[in-house]
């Protein structure tokens, strides 16, 4: 009976722990997180491959040949782009992990706020700064989505041309990098409809493939837009929650403070009453 009765509060026990961890999860960061980790994965792996596909078809197809180590091409702008994904993939998976924490360190915070927890100017000044810099990021992801926006329409126009030489038999259609800046004004590098290398690309992989991962880079990108937002008004309103929680920790401490000095107040007079009646 007594085994059944300890076993009973060991289970209840481990229930009420898992309630209370469970329960200390900031779930709207670990929602923006998640979101975040989401987009920013889906517009690196996705952005880096349709780049690979990129300089697959300027290759094959329109013959574009890599310049001069010391020249600035099309091919030098993209591995640039590619190393520019790879720290952006890097620096937000640490800021995801940043923006948990403090998460976590807030709500903690707020849940403690009558216990020996005290909130230090320091971790205001830390919630400020986050919210900061996660403004100028969601600013940084708006130019990244509609940079993002520029090869989607660009292989649309590509891809609307495909079509059309299907629909419209006989049509003199032609595609030609120079009209994006690909490729220099002097060099000519069209490829029109009805040449082998036309049908070859408009029935090719390549082309498909890095039209749909530029078109999953751009909602990528847009997720992360969206997380950079959520993250704003999580921030907003933990500092919101945080700067009430001073204000009332400061009314707590004043409120101990005069009840002290009431309470010493009455113990000298109560003494001096004894010594009086003595």
């Amino acid at each position: 009976m007594e085994e059944d009765l300890d076993e009973g509060q060991t289970q209840k026990g481990c229930l009420e722990c898992c309630i209370k961890c469970l329960g200390g999860i900031p779930y709207p960061s670990l929602i923006a997180t998640i979101l975040l980790y989401a987009g920013v994965a889906l517009f690196c792996g996705c952005g880096h491959e349709a780049l690979s596909g990129t300089v697959t078809i300027l290759q094959n197809y329109f013959e574009v040949v890599r310049g001069p180590v010391d020249s600035l091409d099309v091919f030098t702008m993209i591995d640039i782009i590619k190393y520019v994904i790879y720290g952006i993939a890097s620096a937000f998976f640490v800021y995801g992990i940043l923006l948990m924490v403090e998460g976590f360190f807030t709500s903690g915070a707020i849940k403690d706020l009558y216990g020996d927890f005290k909130i230090t100017t320091c971790g205001r000044c830390v919630s400020a700064w986050f919210i900061m810099l996660t403004y100028i990021f969601m600013l940084a992801w708006l130019g990244v989505t509609a940079f993002t926006s520029l090869p989607v329409f660009m292989y649309f126009n590509i891809w609307t041309i495909c079509q059309n030489t299907t629909i419209l038999e006989g049509a003199t259609l032609c595609l030609d990098p120079r009209q994006y800046g690909i490729v220099p004004i002097g060099e000519g590098k069209t490829v029109c409809a009805g040449s082998e290398k036309f049908y070859k690309m408009c029935e090719s992989n390549e082309l498909d493939m890095t039209f749909h991962l530029f078109i999953c880079a751009l909602a990528g990108a847009g997720a992360a837009v969206i997380a950079m937002i959520h993250y704003l008004m999580v921030l907003s309103a933990n500092w919101a929650y945080v700067k009430d929680a001073c204000r009332m920790q400061k009314y707590e401490d004043i409120k101990s403070k005069e009840e002290q000095e009431l309470h010493d107040i009455h113990s000298t007079r109560s003494k001096e009453r004894l010594n009086a009646y003595t």
